[in-house]
């Protein structure tokens, strides 16, 4: 018998939900699959630290466009998991777009996991190309953002209430 991975699980969700004709919504969303993070907190507790951002972090929801200030954030600086503090991108790599979320190149090393959204996922979205790779923090589960082809650019648009911005002190 072969052991779950996240990796099968996520497979598994993503091709049950296609077939079944599931919203956008993923059945289980990250964080509370049987996956075993590093980082855990009760749901009580992720509901007192986010607030109005639990459905961001915990649901997989997307944030208005601009409704963060990270979007337009131009210092140099780390950004990490709101959820867990895990340093997730550098500021390094982020690209400055007119489109209201933050955009970057990529993210650090050992950061992230990725799952295929239902494809349904952001089809209104401006800036979507019908790529619908969702990004979420490898130690504690968080919704980040998703992987889009922006501008014919492969792309993380990535949600500012996921971030934790430290700019560097000169």
């Amino acid at each position: 018998m072969s052991e779950i991975t996240r990796r099968n699980l996520l497979a598994g969700t993503t091709v049950l939900a296609s077939l079944s004709g599931l919203g956008a919504q993923a059945s289980v969303p990250a964080g509370r699959d049987p996956f075993e993070y590093e980082f855990t907190r009760t749901e009580a507790e992720w509901r007192a630290m986010l607030g109005d951002d639990y459905a961001i972090l915990r649901d997989g929801e997307t944030e208005e466009p601009r409704s963060s200030p990270l979007w337009a954030e131009a210092r140099q600086g780390a950004y990490a998991c709101r959820g867990c503090d895990l340093l997730q991108y550098q500021s390094l790599t982020k690209v400055h777009l007119l489109k209201g979320w933050a955009f970057f190149q990529r993210s650090e090393p050992n950061a992230q996991l990725m799952s295929q959204d239902v494809p349904s996922v952001m089809s209104d979205s401006p800036v979507n190309a019908g790529i619908t790779i969702e990004v979420h923090c490898r130690r504690c589960g968080s919704h980040m953002g998703h992987i889009l082809l922006v501008e014919e650019n492969l792309l993380h648009c990535i949600n500012g209430a996921s971030l934790a911005f430290t700019p560097v002190t000169p």
